[in-house]
């Protein structure tokens, strides 16, 4: 009884506390006299909320709200009258009175029209919070989810070559001549999905067509080390893929293309014919998408991918009979595999989910998980069969087929106050298993993790970004032998902090610091601090000058370091010596605003200079004759310098519009890539029957004039340029290469080693493709017809000139492929 008692007295003189506690808030609420100012800001012209879009006194910026996620805002003020601004970025402002009175609600809704003044991109890549494109202190390019759906995107590779001052090479990013050759092992340019790394823990190797181009709201380009906020592998830049989460309105789309590849045009052997198959090469893709709002506070974004592609590399011919006696000096195996026309066949199947979640009893807070999943059938193919016939078929033991499984699970969340204090925590369990012939195999599995906390200042207009990272890769692959286990890893532990400061509304200062911690299986730890620093000044409305200097820091990958392989003649080669390369970069640009009627743009012009220490290169050679007689190896060869000009136009009319528009991103680079220590000796091989001889650039080179760099080139041009004519759109692309000047030494002396010295084994050529051609430039055209607002017919045609050409010895480019593209939305 007495208990009883107890808890209902309990409950009674709970229930006189909060009567209590509410007749005094409002007491005082009424005593201060203060009332509430509340209401929705959204697009005036697309009706979507403006998530984010701020509220502030205009004679004191640090009293103010943002919008949620749905566009409604509340501000509590005192009683009296204000001016209030309404700003959100790629919008115009929008400046108000009103008179708040005591004790009362003021509903005040705003509707947000479309900046006239120049392209207003937003991104957010540079600071980790949303700027405006022209008030960076570094370069950077935008690529927009209409122009990889035009395209017919069905890997995202494809769309990133046109990116100025961008090139991908066998798969490998380059951006302005930063890096040689490498296929694609220890990327110096991070590849982040929604500002998480994407990169594979062994190899630090993209894997483009796991990225889900179905579900895209833009890709953000940075040139220029961007260590300070991205780690080890943003040497040179960064490409970071942004993710679409539902708008008002739930949202579908289906993409359906289907093409051929042409016929070579050159004296390549018709190798589908030859296998006894009549058809051309056919490939299909099929993009699948929904997004919705689900109770108003459930965002759900599902996507998925299918395709198949007969390809245009055929399979290589069966290896002659070889005499054991020859078979056993060229150290070859047994027997090399045998593939035929539907073993070359790629299928893939991925499937994408986002998730995000935001309570209605907590405003600011967020929460979710995002997937990824993808089983992949494709092939590698590291050598053609020769440069002339054989362009199109593989080199026997130089063609391995892949299976692949790939899975990643983000869970986040996220957390902003009232007052402009930004919690955030991201995770990422990566998970990959490959399974490639001639025991290739490898899987591995990174773990990711980062806080960041994020202030901002209003009233001082200052940003804080500050986090901590920490990075587990683990990989187990008979391929790393040679570290002592076939079980290998790397601890990466970092923290970061960034001030972004705006004086006077058009001086923008940046600086940053971020200390590197890493380890490799019981290696000694490697630290590293990092510095960036950048500033932006606006000297007319439209005319913004940028400079900015940082450094970059890449620790080497567990490939990099202890692969061991061969294939055929071909071998890769391990170097447990592998030092970590760092750079210093610096850059002064110019970005100019102009619009003329409905067509709004930004040229820019930026001059850069990048110095690399150990620069790290794979280079070709005779490395280990007692394993395979020529191969690859990752070594730092010294120090080198790269500087020069980019150039870009990105300008496009309004949306509004609906009878005609333009869109361009055209750009041009040229760079001076060049070795500072041309005469050092970085290494020695085994060559000359086993004795050897020091390397340096100038005895390992195969043109040394001006200290030129390998694999890169000097001149390149990009173009993408669509118009819109009622429902009709034409667009047009191109890019362009001047010649490689340099390549490895190495590439004549295998010519010179397989000249019928051994019988029966296939002439390794590749230098005379080289050396014959002078530049390469590509064209691709696209014609499409809207049928109504939901559905859109597309033929899209790309290297329509059929050209035959090569980014990096021995290994062919696509001949012209014909597509068409239909797209249904709703």
């Amino acid at each position: 009884m007495q208990l009883g008692f107890s808890i209902y007295n309990m409950i009674i003189y709970a229930r006189i506390l909060i009567v209590v506690f509410v007749a005094s808030s409002f007491f005082i609420y009424s005593q201060t006299g203060t009332g509430v100012l509340k209401g929705n800001i959204f697009d005036k012209d697309s009706k979507e909320p403006a998530v984010g879009a701020t509220i502030q006194l205009l004679n004191d910026l640090s009293k103010g709200t943002s919008a949620d996620i749905d566009g409604n805002y509340v501000l509590v003020l005192d009683s009296g009258y204000y001016k209030i601004i309404c700003s959100f970025l790629g919008l115009q402002s929008d400046t108000f009175s009103v008179f708040i009175k005591e004790n009362q609600i003021t509903q005040k809704n705003i509707s947000l029209k479309q900046s006239s003044k120049t392209l207003e991109t937003v991104v957010v890549s540079s600071g980790k919070f949303e700027q405006k494109i022209e008030e960076l202190t570094v370069s950077m390019e935008v690529i927009k989810p209409s122009l990889i759906q035009n395209k017919n995107t069905t890997s995202i590779e494809t769309v990133l070559e046109q990116v100025p001052g961008l090139t991908i090479i066998d798969n490998d990013p380059q951006i302005r001549g930063g890096s040689g050759f490498t296929f694609g092992v220890g990327s110096r340019v991070a590849i982040v999905v929604d500002g998480v790394p994407l990169l594979s823990g062994d190899a630090g190797r993209p894997e483009w067509s796991y990225i889900p181009v179905e579900n895209i709201e833009q890709i953000e380009v940075i040139k220029g080390a961007s260590s300070v906020l991205y780690g080890s592998s943003a040497l040179n830049g960064v490409i970071n893929i942004r993710t679409a989460y539902p708008r008002s309105k739930p949202k579908t789309s289906i993409n359906y293309s289907a093409g051929q590849y042409s016929i070579p045009n050159s004296p390549a052997e018709n190798w589908y014919k030859s296998n006894g198959n009549n058809s051309l090469p056919a490939f299909s893709n099929l993009n699948l998408f929904h997004s919705r709002v689900i109770k108003n506070n459930l965002d759900f974004v599902i996507g998925a991918n299918f395709n198949v592609d007969q390809g245009y590399i055929g399979p290589p011919p069966p290896a002659p009979y070889m005499d054991p006696a020859i078979r056993k000096a060229l150290l070859l195996e047994d027997s090399i595999p045998t593939f035929t026309n539907n073993d070359m066949i790629k299928k893939r199947g991925r499937v994408n989910v986002n998730l995000r979640y935001r309570p209605k009893r907590f405003e600011g807070l967020n929460f979710g998980v995002n997937a990824n999943f993808m089983l992949n059938k494709t092939n590698m193919v590291f050598a053609w069969l020769g440069d002339s016939s054989g362009l199109y078929k593989g080199y026997p033991g130089a063609v391995f087929l892949e299976d692949q499984t790939l899975f990643n699970i983000d869970p986040y969340i996220k957390y902003k106050t009232k007052n402009g204090i930004g919690h955030s925590l991201q995770t990422r369990v990566f998970h990959s298993d490959n399974v490639i012939t001639n025991n290739q195999s490898n899987k591995g599995t990174m773990y990711f993790g980062e806080y960041q906390l994020q202030r901002q200042f209003k009233s001082i207009d200052l940003t804080f970004t500050g986090g901590l990272v920490g990075n587990i890769s683990q990989s187990k692959s008979r391929l790393y032998a040679a570290s002592g286990t076939p079980e290998n890893r790397i601890v990466n532990a970092s923290g970061y902090i960034q001030l972004d400061k705006k004086f006077w509304r058009i001086l923008n200062l940046s600086g940053g610091v971020r200390y590197e911690y890493f380890k490799m299986n019981n290696l000694n730890n490697v630290v590293a601090p990092i510095f960036r620093i950048g500033a932006n000044l606006q000297v007319t409305r439209g005319t913004f000058i940028r400079s900015s200097y940082g450094q970059g820091f890449r620790y080497p990958t567990i490939t990099e370091r202890y692969i061991t392989t061969k294939a055929g003649l071909f071998g890769i080669f391990p170097n447990p010596d592998l030092k970590p390369e760092t750079s210093n970069s610096f850059e002064i640009g110019l970005k100019q605003g102009f619009k003329i009627g409905n067509c709004k743009a930004f040229l820019d012009v930026a001059g850069f200079y990048q110095k690399y220490h150990n620069t790290i290169e794979y280079l070709f050679g005779v490395w280990d004759p007692d394993v395979a007689i020529v191969g690859f190896k990752f070594l730092n060869t010294g120090d080198s310098r790269v500087r020069g000009i980019d150039m870009s136009l990105a300008a496009t009319t309004a949306e509004t519009n609906k009878r005609f528009g333009v869109s361009a991103l055209i750009g041009y680079t040229y760079i001076e890539p060049i070795s500072l220590t041309p005469d050092s000796v970085y290494a020695r091989d085994k060559s000359l029957g086993g004795f050897g001889q020091d390397l340096s650039y100038k005895r390992s080179s195969m043109d040394t004039t001006d200290n030129v760099l390998k694999y890169r080139f000097k001149h390149m041009f990009k173009l993408d340029v669509e118009v819109k004519i009622y429902r009709f759109a034409f667009g047009v692309s191109n890019k362009y290469y001047s010649k490689m000047q340099n390549i490895d030494k190495a590439f004549k002396d295998i010519e010179t080693l397989t000249d019928g010295f051994y019988p029966n084994v296939e002439r390794i050529k590749g230098v005379k493709f080289w050396s014959s051609h002078y530049f390469i430039s590509v064209w691709d055209a696209r014609l499409s017809y809207t049928i109504n607002a939901k559905q859109k017919l597309s033929i899209v045609c790309n290297n329509i000139l059929n050209q035959a050409y090569s980014l990096r010895p021995l290994k062919i480019e696509s001949p012209r492929t014909a597509a068409i593209q239909y797209v249904l939305t709703f």
